[in-house]
C-alpha cells in the first residue's frame, strides 16, 4: 500500500486505539476507586462529611451501594474496552454518564473527589465518543 493511501477497514480483534485504550484504562481505574468509595460509604466510616438536610434525600448507605454497583460494572466494562471488544463503547459512555450525574448528586460529601472523578468520567466519554479524522478529509 503507498503512503499516504487509504488504510484497509479494521478487522475484528484488531489492536485498540489509543483513545479507546486511554477510556478503557480510566474507566478500569475510575471503576475500582467507585467500588473503593462505595464500600467506604456502606461502611459508615467518618471519611465522608455528614450532610445536614439534602434535597436528594438518599442515606449515605444508599449512595455506597450506588456507587459500588456502578463502579464494579465500569471497571468490567473498562476491561473490556482494554481487551478491544467494540460493544463495550456504548456501556462505557453509558456508565461514565451515569457516574458523572452520581458524582454530580455525591458533590456535598466529597466535593474535591466528586469534581475529579467527574472530570475523568467527562474525559472517558470524548474518548469513546470521538472518531479519529480520516486523511484527506
Amino acid at each position: 500500500m503507498p503512503p499516504g493511501g487509504p488504510r484497509p477497514p479494521a478487522v475484528p480483534g484488531a489492536r485498540i486505539t489509543g483513545g479507546v485504550a486511554f477510556a478503557g484504562a480510566l474507566l478500569l481505574c475510575s471503576g475500582f476507586l467507585a467500588v473503593l468509595q462505595g464500600v467506604a460509604a456502606i461502611a459508615e466510616d467518618d471519611v465522608y462529611a455528614h450532610v445536614g438536610s439534602y434535597v436528594y434525600g438518599l442515606t449515605l448507605t444508599g449512595w455506597g451501594w450506588i456507587h459500588l454497583v456502578l463502579g464494579v460494572l465500569a471497571a468490567v466494562t473498562g476491561a473490556g474496552l482494554l481487551r478491544g471488544a467494540a460493544r463495550a463503547r456504548l456501556p462505557g459512555v453509558l456508565l461514565a454518564s451515569l457516574s458523572l450525574v452520581a458524582q454530580f448528586l455525591f458533590l456535598p460529601y466529597e466535593p474535591v473527589w466528586s469534581s475529579v472523578v467527574m472530570a475523568i468520567d467527562v474525559l472517558v466519554v470524548r474518548a469513546l465518543t470521538s472518531r479519529r479524522a480520516r486523511a484527506g478529509r
